[in-house]
């Protein structure tokens, strides 16, 4: 299967570091004309720049908003006014007991891993339908089906996106425009790197931390290991693509096997 993504713009959120720049560089790979989303405006343009030269393309520009504001989405569309594919992928995550979790936690990580997306697919997916082409992936994860019990927060963002998913693919039928949830399980970025170091603690390599955090907390993994950035994105590719043209309104895994379920 050759995936040419040739014409089309790609807009991935929170694209600097980790999944979403996998997907960035997978996209150009594939033809597209790609932007890169960040905070930080110099981050933003660095990671633009070394995109554009791991993917060998020189159609990758860089956009720094903060789309978990309505102000920085407005920033962003401003500048973007219409993409065909938009990857989701903005996201936090933290481990804090669910009783401690304030409400300003709560609501921090709706508006960063949920509303973010509704946003942009507000403006970017009608645009879409009335073009009759578009791909809207929202990046979830295995936390939506099994709920984290020392990130609740975070699960419950994750479940709320296929939620979101689901009901934007049906108001969008049959106008060639499809919306998909990804659902990677514990995937080797840079922020879970730091992550398993600090609950491993100090004098352990990260091979030996991988294994017992695979061991201890997600057993059910069939895989043994931490997903690499580039397995997810090679399903986000796919789902980008014509190829996927039948495949909407679902919650497609990459999790390594971790949900122990048939269907996520």
């Amino acid at each position: 299967m050759h995936i040419d993504l040739s014409g089309r713009t790609v807009l991935v959120t929170g694209s600097t570091a980790g999944i979403g720049r996998a997907i960035a560089v997978a996209a150009a790979r594939a033809g597209a004309e790609v932007v890169v989303n960040g905070r930080d405006e110099s981050r933003t343009a660095q990671a633009a720049q070394d995109i554009a030269a791991e993917a060998g393309s020189e159609r990758v520009r860089a956009v720094a908003a903060d789309v978990s504001t309505a102000e920085g989405t407005d920033a962003l569309t401003e500048a973007v006014p219409d993409v065909d594919v938009l990857v989701n992928n903005t996201g936090i995550f933290s481990a804090t007991p669910v009783f401690e979790i304030p409400d300003a936690e709560w609501q921090r990580f709706f508006d960063v891993n949920v509303l973010s997306g509704i946003r942009l697919a507000r403006h970017y997916a009608p645009r879409m339908a009335e073009r009759g082409w578009g791909r809207v992936l929202f990046i979830s994860s295995e936390s939506a089906v099994m709920t984290p019990t020392e990130m609740v927060h975070y699960g419950m963002t994750k479940t709320a996106q296929l939620a979101v998913s689901r009901g934007m693919a049906q108001e969008l039928a049959g106008t060639g425009v499809t919306v998909n949830s990804v659902l990677p399980g514990p995937t080797l970025t840079p922020g879970v790197e730091e992550f398993i170091a600090d609950r491993v603690g100090p004098g352990t390599s990260f091979a030996e931390a991988e294994a017992a955090f695979i061991r201890q907390e997600r057993p059910t993994s069939l895989l043994g290991r931490l997903i690499r950035p580039e397995e997810v994105a090679a399903l986000a590719l796919y789902a980008a693509s014509e190829h996927a043209s039948a495949t909407t309104g679902a919650a497609l895994r990459v999790d390594g096997g971790v949900a122990p379920t048939l269907i996520p």
